[in-house]
């Protein structure tokens, strides 16, 4: 199957032009899921919960009907980062298919000011099974928590989409470490660009990535522009935890001893 990360420069606030862009990307390139940025339609850097509140939309919102009526026309799945209006406001990523929304994930692990505007997900982290193989989602800086990866895999992720608005430059070398210690696909979704507000200036990195199970990077796109970038994958390779005769990736492992 085919894996696609969209990396985009979304302009604060201009919602119907920030996901308008990312559809006319996704355009150019034929794949069986797109992983789409964190808050690609929004933006990242608030000012204010005010500011947040207006441009959080619950799940089935507008940008939901339009990436659902693109994907009708596709036959496709797409992954895409955005503010979540429920009982409270969650930096979220609806995962949506032929059939309309497949799940959401509400980001566990907030960073820096994000504290301040949105609540902590409690949706645990999920695996969603679709016709090519079994997906988990996590976001941005879930990436420096072990554990996020490792729920996934344990709850038998094959392919763990990763939705981001990096502004760190460790993450795109440790998704290697990630997926060399867990056997699994990852496909990380960065932004590109500046935002200035509030007096909080923010520069991302972009360096989105689809890396194998092995280790290897399949593709990393540059820092500066908008692109994407596919990878054809075979997601049973995850399924391989066997690390040599006697060690086996999981079965090795000991709770018993671990302090957690």
């Amino acid at each position: 199957m085919r894996v696609a990360v969209v990396q985009t420069n979304p302009i604060f606030g201009e919602v119907k032009k920030n996901v308008g862009n990312a559809l006319s990307l996704m355009e150019t390139a034929p794949a069986d899921i797109y992983v789409l940025p964190e808050l690609f339609n929004s933006g990242y850097n608030f000012v204010d919960e005010a500011e947040v509140g207006t441009l959080a939309e619950p799940a089935n919102g507008p940008t939901f009907r339009t990436i659902c009526e693109w994907i009708k026309k596709h036959s496709c799945y797409v992954v895409y980062g955005f503010a979540e209006q429920a009982d409270r406001i969650y930096n979220s990523a609806a995962l949506v298919g032929p059939h309309g929304i497949v799940g959401i994930y509400r980001k566990v692990h907030l960073f820096d000011r994000e504290n301040l505007f949105f609540a902590p997900g409690n949706l645990g982290f999920p695996v969603f099974n679709l016709p090519f193989g079994k997906v988990g989602i996590m976001i941005c800086f879930d990436w420096i928590y072990p554990e996020s990866a490792r729920s996934l895999a344990l709850k038998g992720a094959q392919l763990i989409v990763h939705p981001a608005n990096l502004v760190l430059p460790n993450c795109p070398d440790a998704m290697v470490t990630r997926c060399l210690e867990n056997r699994v696909f990852t496909a990380t979704a960065d932004r590109v660009g500046e935002e200035n507000r509030g007096g909080v200036d923010l520069k991302f990195i972009g360096k989105s990535e689809i890396v194998a199970p092995n280790g290897k990077i399949l593709c990393r796109i540059g820092v500066h522009r908008p692109a994407i970038s596919v990878a054809d994958v075979d997601l049973s390779l995850a399924d391989k935890k066997q690390i040599n005769e006697y060690n086996h990736l999981f079965k090795g492992r000991r709770p018993d001893q671990y302090n957690l």
